[in-house]
């Protein structure tokens, strides 16, 4: 255990939090083999095997059980350590550590140079991932602020979640779909399209449930997908109609490879939140970037996508 390094731990323990090699590799923006070569140099100075692989399926050894409690302990420590000494430093030359949903992918990048721009030495530890992701990062302190649509209870989970810019979500389809010339679609007509959505347990999908409510069952939903990318892709060969922030889309508005269904009730408007544990001590560098985020976050975002077109209003009904 003398030569193991703070790497490995932290490698080790995102495989055996998810007990997935390609789901860490994900998580750690690592590939697949490099995740596979620090666990394995782990156990080598271990001298015990940590895990098994049956088939696709990892399991945790006796020993792997013991070291993921060890790691975390060890992960936790530096931490600790990396929170205090960055009060010394103040915001310049602090580290933030900062996890958003995949919607935020598109804009959110824009937003941390802005902030590190102003500050200078800001090192940026950024994550994109699913809400549950999200929020087992939030619970286990792997991040300092989440950024999310939909956070979670406050009381039941001990988090303080504020509101810093609107959300709109919207259904789109191919400019070719027949419904790209209607107006006030009904709920009920733009449920028989086949929908190409989020998996349920994303942020994407419950917000969904909330824009269809009772109506949910009877939406088409042909095909779950856990990429976005993916979901416009399909969406623009045909394949279906999809429902996706409108903060995702600029792009695709802009060249005209999707179109924004003018479709009652819609868009949904929900807000972009900042979270974080009520217990959390957060750096200097963390409550200077949810304080930019609180006073400047709305102007931000517009201005990362002001070249895509507006979604239609709301219609009432």
């Amino acid at each position: 255990m003398r030569n193991a390094t703070l790497r490995q731990l932290k490698v080790f323990e995102a495989v055996a939090r998810h007990l997935s090699f390609s789901r860490a590799a994900e998580e750690l923006h690592l590939t697949q083999p490099a995740v596979s070569t620090q666990v394995r140099k782990l156990q080598e100075h271990v001298g015990l095997p940590l895990y098994e692989q049956l088939g696709k399926k990892v399991h945790l050894t006796p020993a792997g059980a013991q070291m993921l409690v060890s790691s975390r302990e060890i992960i936790q420590k530096f931490k600790e350590a990396e929170e205090a000494l960055a009060a010394y430093k103040g915001v310049s030359g602090g580290r933030l550590n900062v996890a958003v949903i995949s919607a935020g992918d598109y804009f959110f990048p824009s937003l941390l140079v802005e902030f590190a721009q102003r500050h200078e030495g800001v090192t940026l530890n950024f994550g994109v991932c699913n809400r549950e992701e999200l929020l087992a990062q939030l619970a286990g302190n792997l991040t300092d602020l989440g950024i999310m649509v939909r956070p979670p209870d406050a009381d039941s989970t001990d988090t303080v979640a504020e509101p810093f810019a609107p959300h709109p979500y919207v259904i789109v389809a191919p400019p070719s779909h027949p419904l790209a010339s209607r107006k006030r679609i009904p709920v009920a007509r733009i449920a028989k399209e086949p929908f190409i959505v989020r998996e349920k347990g994303s942020d994407t999908w419950h917000s969904m449930v909330e824009a269809f409510g009772e109506r949910i069952d009877d939406v088409n939903i042909a095909m779950e997908i856990k990429s976005t990318e993916t979901i416009k892709q399909a969406v623009a060969a045909g394949m279906g109609v999809g429902f996706l922030s409108a903060h995702t889309i600029s792009r695709e508005l802009k060249s005209r490879s999707l179109v924004v269904l003018d479709v009652l009730g819609f868009p949904l408007m929900l807000n972009w939140y900042v979270v974080h544990r009520r217990t959390k001590r957060l750096p200097p560098v963390a409550q200077a970037f949810k304080l930019f985020l609180v006073e400047e976050g709305a102007s931000q975002i517009e201005r990362a996508l002001s070249a895509a077109p507006r979604p239609a209003r709301r219609h009432s009904g």
